[in-house]
């Protein structure tokens, strides 16, 4: 168990750590590497690509050790009232501890706090527990794409009122 988990923004010091989380989530559930976030270059300069007005990335932590992450972002395309949740990844070990929930909420109130009255996302089938926290937190399944991510292999599209 993790001693104390703090939830707080992304820092230019995460991103190689955050890049090998994500990429390890995508290897550890088979799923695809091109046209999803693994292929794409903002994966590792992630405290960059949330510069962005009305962006954020939450990174859960414990004792020095990145958990996961999880952030909005107003994606390209997307309805002016509409932010993209983004970024929702966890090392294994910390799954199933209440820190996904953490920081799922988190990024949802940010998308609250910004005025944002939508919220979006991509995934994939091989993310099948994902989908259904998704789902448990009041996600419903679309039958498009909305915005344009360039994650052209994702083929699960959700969206929620906030």
């Amino acid at each position: 168990m993790f001693k104390k988990v703090i939830i707080r923004e992304v820092r230019e010091e995460d991103n190689l750590q955050l890049a090998t989380i994500i990429r390890g989530v995508f290897e550890e559930h088979d799923a695809p590497k091109n046209g999803t976030v693994y292929s794409d270059p903002t994966t590792s300069q992630l405290n960059e690509l949330f510069r962005k007005e009305r962006s954020v990335l939450w990174v859960a932590e414990s004792e020095e050790q990145i958990l996961g992450c999880c952030g909005i972002y107003p994606t390209e395309g997307l309805p002016e009232d509409t932010v993209e949740l983004v970024k929702f990844y966890l090392l294994y070990n910390s799954r199933g501890k209440g820190i996904g929930k953490s920081l799922m909420d988190q990024a949802v109130q940010s998308a609250v706090d910004f005025g944002f009255k939508h919220i979006y996302l991509e995934s994939l089938p091989h993310f099948s527990k994902a989908i259904s926290i998704y789902e448990k937190q009041g996600f419903i399944t679309i039958n498009q794409p909305l915005g344009n991510s360039g994650h052209t292999s994702c083929n699960i599209w959700m969206t929620k009122k906030l």
